[in-house]
């Protein structure tokens, strides 16, 4: 990583676009636009690029999507001379990618860290938005594109008796830089989803003692993590643009897996047992592509979710601990598969401890831990492992208003709307990354990220040649976009689960599916052909130029 990174003063200035967040989508969305010739600045509450692997630095973080696909395919040069290490990469090392590229394209001179936005306000009469940070400085742009990311603001649950507890508290999504020593410690982790999963392992090795408090069991697949070797790096590499394209233009999560052309129900039990323990074996979400329908039908995905269940029982030791372990309550793969390593053998330990609190809830923190069910546990550091106010949360953490003063928290109130996930009705020239109502988290998010960068630059590219001042979705596009992407989500399985795709570990949040189910390859074209048709549902008003350099935009 680099040692350069320096805090930029942004004080009383203006460009033609700024960009919150310096994380994959803020960095491409620089490199991009300044490639263009537009003006740029990024603000970055962090003191370092990275996003959401800045501050995810927990014990095990690493990613669950394969790292010859979890990284940028905009640059030949760039994906064929990095080297990934593993299968899975950790967070330590797309940490140090993210760095490589930050340093390989130059772009740490236009972006401002340590500098937390607080508000957005948009001038209609100028037709620009105001950005002031939290120590007060202003930044006026003609455009604002929101990089937040979908994982980003961390949730830390209100228990009460917060501020009595004397130990150590941690969060997984705000993870000391410096790392933490837990040896011969007694440790308590509350949440049982995605990052405790990956965190419990390394954590239960090095504490004395560790209790889990599980509310509600996840289902989790093992990753089968190895070393990566040549020859599958160079399977890759031989024709990563080709890769890419399939990737992007034929799946529907953005990431190339072994697609099955069979139901579950269409083969016998035994046949879909082999299959299953195949991949279970090969290890990796690819087990959720085993049948074409374990997300359709609840029928076929039972079969799926017993098969899993039966895997938690043959492993776990103790019949009590395992049938604690189990999921109920909701389909395999409605609540995002888990990837781990060695979690459900992390109960056979002697110093792990599960406690369930679906029947005896958390009631408070003590001076020296948890009481649950009139019981008190002492633990020496608590780990929230809680999650993320997910896709909304860093949005809604700034006061944005737009047109006549209408605040986002007011036209959200009722759930996040967009149109097309890139755009929001009332907000003119406010573009966001990934947003609600985009594939974003139900795909291989660098692909979704290349896909709404390039999508906003041409759109900037083409207001700048036809004399544009503002674009907007109109409210019929935007409503019509909003209830398709609620139809096709009851298509699926995924509205039967409480999740946060849904919003539920958010308490007070409106429940409503808020990513694209649709496939990243079928909205893909629909954003194609939505620009091809003029920007078709788009409100677009024209006005003097904007104050771009002309060569680079005259050479497109």
């Amino acid at each position: 990583m680099t040692t350069e990174a320096k805090a930029v003063p942004v004080g009383e200035s203006r460009f033609d676009v700024v960009i919150v967040g310096a994380g994959f989508s803020g960095l491409y969305m620089l490199h991009r636009l300044r490639g263009l010739g537009f003006s740029v600045r990024v603000c970055e509450a962090g003191s370092d690029v990275g996003g959401t692997w800045f501050w995810n630095r927990y014990p095990g973080a690493r990613c669950d999507v394969e790292s010859m696909q979890y990284s940028y395919s905009f640059d030949e040069a760039l994906q064929q001379d990095w080297r990934w290490s593993e299968r899975f990469a950790t967070q330590p090392e797309i940490l140090s990618y993210i760095n490589h590229v930050a340093d390989r394209f130059d772009l740490r001179r236009d972006i401002s860290l340590d500098t937390r936005i607080a508000s957005a306000t948009y001038d209609e009469d100028a037709a620009e938005w105001t950005l002031t940070t939290q120590a007060g400085a202003r930044i006026a742009a003609r455009f604002c594109i929101m990089a937040t990311g979908c994982l980003s603001a961390a949730r830390i649950p209100d228990f009460p008796g917060m501020a009595d507890y004397r130990g150590s508290v941690f969060h997984t999504g705000h993870w000391p830089h410096e790392g933490v020593d837990f040896s011969g410690l007694s440790v308590g982790v509350i949440g049982t989803g995605s990052s405790a999963i990956q965190a419990i392992p390394p954590i239960a090795a090095q504490a004395g003692h560790l209790t889990v408090f599980q509310r509600t069991p996840n289902f989790s697949v093992p990753a089968r993590n190895w070393a990566m070797t040549d020859a599958y790096e160079q399977s890759w590499k031989r024709d990563y643009a080709a890769l890419r394209r399939r990737a992007r233009e034929e799946t529907r999560s953005g990431t190339i897996y072994e697609f099955s052309d069979k139901g579950a129900l269409a083969v016998d039990a035994e046949t879909r047992r082999r299959e299953y323990e195949r991949r279970w074996q090969q290890g990796g979400a690819n087990f959720m592509h085993a049948y074409n329908d374990i997300l359709v039908d609840k029928a076929a995905n039972d079969t799926a979710a017993e098969f899993v269940r039966g895997k938690i029982r043959a492993t776990v030791a103790d019949p009590q601990t395992a049938e604690a372990l189990l999921p109920h309550g909701h389909p395999l793969g409605a609540k995002r598969i888990c990837v781990d390593t060695d979690y459900y053998e992390t109960f056979n330990r002697d110093n792990v401890t599960l406690v369930d609190v679906r029947r005896a809830p958390i009631e408070r923190l003590t001076q020296d831990g948890l009481r649950i069910g009139g019981r008190d546990y002492a633990f020496d550091a608590i780990i929230f492992a809680t999650g993320f106010d997910a896709m909304t949360g860093a949005l809604d953490a700034i006061a944005i208003s737009g047109r006549g003063g209408a605040t986002l928290k007011e036209a959200w109130s009722a759930g996040p709307r967009s149109y097309l996930g890139l755009m929001i009705a009332g907000f003119p020239n406010l573009f966001s990354v990934t947003g609600p109502g985009s594939p974003s988290v139900l795909s291989n998010v660098i692909v979704s990220i290349e896909q709404h960068v390039d999508w906003i630059a041409d759109c900037l590219v083409h207001l700048h040649r036809h004399g544009v001042r503002t674009i907007e979705p109109e409210q019929a596009a935007q409503d019509d976009w909003v209830a398709h992407v609620n139809e096709v989500a009851h298509r699926t399985l995924y509205p039967q689960a409480n999740s946060w795709y849904m919003g539920a570990n958010v308490p007070g949040k409106t429940r409503v599916f808020m990513p694209y189910i649709g496939g990243v390859n079928v909205y893909r074209r629909i954003c194609d052909e939505v620009a091809a048709e003029g920007y078709r549902g788009f409100r677009l008003a024209a006005a003097p130029a904007l104050g771009i350099k002309p060569e680079p935009c005259a050479a497109l």
